[in-house]
């Protein structure tokens, strides 16, 4: 990030995100081709859905702020509620596993998502069996073996 940047969750604009019938939309606030030392997004997800799926990393460090609504997160060792007001830390490895889903049947869940920032990240998809590889030079999902 080479500016200060001010943005509005209500003016920044999403980029929508999901397959299979989940959706969610991602802000970004510090995208991740501008981020030196962390990014940040808000993150939304409607009722039902859930947010980039049960994974964990292998070099970034992850915090989310709930600012509105209800998340149900699994974790290794099972499901934490966390609501408006709560922050939630990610550790790397394992232990940091998780996936993020909407706890209510009517209101939208809204959280901001901190993360660090590595050149290059594994992230670990577990429950597909995949592993996403992101770099400065290529971007990849490959079978985990």
């Amino acid at each position: 990030m080479n500016t200060i940047l001010l943005k509005n969750y209500q003016e920044t604009e999403g980029q929508p995100m999901g397959e299979g019938g989940n959706h969610f939309t991602v802000k970004p606030v510090i995208p991740r081709d501008e981020a030196t030392k962390c990014r940040v997004n808000f993150v939304e997800v409607e009722p039902g859905n859930f947010a980039y799926g049960y994974h964990y990393h292998e070099m970034s460090e992850e915090v989310f702020y709930i600012i509105s609504g209800t998340g149900i997160v699994k974790t290794l060792n099972g499901e934490l509620t966390v609501k408006a007001g709560d922050a939630i830390t990610f550790p790397t490895g394992k232990e940091g596993s998780h996936v993020i889903r909407n706890g209510s049947e009517t209101e939208k869940l809204i959280y901001i998502d901190f993360g660090t920032v590595h050149p290059a990240e594994i992230v670990h998809l577990p429950n597909i069996g995949k592993v996403m590889v992101v770099g400065p030079y290529s971007n990849g999902m490959y079978d985990e073996k």
